[in-house]
């Protein structure tokens, strides 16, 4: 390939400083077993009606009023409203976040359709992305040996285990897997 892209950060962002292997960015719905593997972070209880931090309901006997006239468990409550509500009240119906904190760590935001990777004893060779993650690489788009070094998901994340770039073993810079060529 003739170009490798731009780093933006000039080396000074997403980037293992370690071993100067990049962070590696590939979009959710490339990576299909991804919400299958990841945790879903909802963040903290917060009441619905402020926005305000809950906090759990104790023991005490406290004098609130349900936030819902249908009869509520009392599973949360607002010292500032003084109401109490359920989970379903405290939490976000989607996650702010997605992540996976293992020999691979990667998260994605909840409006974010790119996953991160910055972690991984995993790595190939892609483009540079663009400055919206500066220093960062796009894993679609692998290049030649010389280019830039980027943390990568296993082939385990894939359709039929079938990664759509090489990845090489961290620890000993073998191929473990090449990608199916066109």
């Amino acid at each position: 390939m003739s170009t490798y892209g731009i780093d933006y950060s000039f080396g000074g962002s997403n980037v293992d400083f370690t071993n100067g292997i990049h962070y590696g960015v590939i979009p959710a719905n490339a990576a299909i077993y991804w919400y299958e593997d990841s945790e879903s972070d909802y963040g903290n209880a917060t009441c619905p009606k402020c926005g305000n931090e809950a906090a759990a309901d104790s023991e005490d006997d406290i004098d609130y009023e349900p936030l819902h006239e249908h009869g509520t468990v009392a599973d949360w409550y607002c010292t500032d409203c003084q109401v109490y509500f359920d989970s379903d009240s405290a939490y976000p119906e989607s996650p702010i976040s997605y992540s996976i904190d293992g020999d691979i760590r990667a998260s994605q935001s909840g409006g974010d359709s790119d996953i991160f990777v910055t972690r991984s004893p995993y790595y190939t060779h892609a483009e540079f992305c663009s400055p919206c993650a500066p220093g960062a690489c796009y894993l679609l788009n692998q290049v030649d040996t010389d280019g830039p070094k980027a943390y990568c998901l296993s082939a385990d994340y894939f359709e039929d285990g079938k990664a759509p770039y090489d990845i090489y073993d961290l620890k000993t810079d073998r191929l473990v897997y090449s990608a199916p060529r066109d």
